[in-house]
C-alpha cells in the first residue's frame, strides 16, 4: 500500500500537469461548480509544481537549489503580508495566505514550464 502512495506522488511531481488537470475534473464532478473547481485545483496542485522545479534543477543543473525555494517563498510571503498590510490596514491571515499560495502557483507553473523547455534544449544541444 505504501509503495503504490509513493508511485502516485512521484508520479504527480513528474507530471504536476496530469495531477492539475486530474484534480480539475475530480473535483468539477463533485462541484458542477468550474470557478470553484479550478480554483481548489490550483491551490492543491501547487506542492507539485514546487518540487518539480526542485526536481527539474537537480536534473539540469546537478546541485539543489531547496533552500532558494524556500527563501523566495518566505520572501513571496513576507511580500504579501506587508502589501495586504499597506492596502487594508489590518492583515486578513486567510486573504493573504490564498493569495501568496495562488501566486506560488503562478510562478512555480512558469518555472517548471521554462524549466522543462531549457533542459529539452540543454539534452538536445548536448546530443549535437
Amino acid at each position: 500500500m505504501i509503495a503504490i502512495f509513493t508511485s502516485i506522488i512521484a508520479f504527480l511531481i513528474t507530471m504536476p500537469l496530469i495531477g492539475l488537470f486530474t484534480t480539475y475534473f475530480v473535483i468539477k464532478k463533485r462541484t458542477k461548480n468550474h470557478r470553484k473547481s479550478l480554483h481548489r485545483a490550483l491551490d492543491y496542485t501547487t506542492i507539485f509544481f514546487i518540487f518539480a522545479v526542485h526536481f527539474l534543477i537537480i536534473t539540469i543543473w546537478e546541485k539543489s537549489l531547496f533552500w532558494l525555494i524556500i527563501l523566495f517563498l518566505l520572501v513571496l510571503a513576507l511580500a504579501f503580508v506587508i502589501v495586504h498590510w499597506k492596502i487594508k490596514k489590518e492583515i486578513i491571515f486567510l486573504n493573504v495566505l490564498r493569495g501568496f499560495w495562488r501566486c506560488s502557483f503562478l510562478v512555480f507553473f512558469l518555472a517548471y514550464f521554462t524549466l522543462t523547455l531549457l533542459g529539452l534544449i540543454q539534452r538536445v544541444l548536448a546530443i549535437i
